[in-house]
């Protein structure tokens, strides 16, 4: 489920963005997998996906709005599940890394 505490607050001008997405002229379903699905047909819907992004004047914004509520599911700004997923890991090795570097230097 999407973490709430972090959805923008629901004023028209913070959502008037979505009106214009590439994805509200395609099949929904081609954004969440169906349960189960996986592998091969797993991919090539998510690519599917991704080039409906690709030509979406409000890519940005989706992808943003992705991010920071850290959507669990569907393909939002062109990042798949495992995309944000990947970006999620690296936030968090880059923030351990910080952490470890800042004990470090009070040790020295």
């Amino acid at each position: 489920m999407a973490e709430l505490s972090r959805l923008p607050v629901p004023v028209a001008d913070v959502w008037e963005w979505q009106y214009q997405g590439a994805c509200r002229e395609a099949d929904p379903q081609l954004f969440f997998h169906p349960e189960g699905e996986r592998g091969p047909a797993r991919h090539k819907r998510d690519a599917a996906a991704v080039a409906v992004c690709a030509g979406c004047p409000v890519m940005d914004q989706c992808r943003e709005h992705g991010l920071s509520v850290r959507e669990p599911y569907g393909v939002w700004g062109g990042l798949t599940e495992e995309d944000r997923e990947a970006i999620y890991s690296a936030e968090r090795k880059e923030r351990r890394e910080a952490r470890k570097n800042a004990q470090l230097r009070e040790a020295s």
